[in-house]
C-alpha cells in the first residue's frame, strides 16, 4: 500500500472510533436524563463529522460512504435519545 492509503485508512478509523464513542455518549446521555448538554455537544460534533466526511476527496473503497452512514445513524440515535428524555 502507498503512503496515502494508510493515512487514509487510519483517518477513516478514527472516524468509526469517534462514532462509537459518540455511542457511547448516547447511552450516557440516556440513562443520565436531563438537561443533556453532553448530548447536544455530541450532535454538534457529529455534525461537524458529517461534513468532514462530505468534503474529503474521493469515495476510499466505499469506506468514507459507509462512514457518512453510520455517522447519520449516531445522529438519528442521540436524537432519539434527546426526545425520549424530554419526555420521559
Amino acid at each position: 500500500m502507498h503512503m496515502n492509503q494508510l493515512r487514509l485508512m487510519s483517518w477513516i478509523k478514527r472516524c468509526l472510533c469517534a462514532v462509537a464513542a459518540f455511542g457511547v455518549a448516547f447511552a450516557i446521555g440516556c440513562a443520565t436524563g436531563r438537561g443533556q448538554p453532553h448530548m447536544a455537544a455530541a450532535l454538534d460534533e457529529l455534525r461537524a463529522a458529517r461534513g468532514e466526511l462530505q468534503a474529503a476527496e474521493a469515495d476510499k473503497g466505499g469506506h468514507r460512504v459507509r462512514a457518512i452512514g453510520i455517522v447519520d445513524e449516531a445522529i438519528e440515535q442521540v436524537r432519539r435519545g434527546m426526545d425520549y428524555a424530554a419526555t420521559h
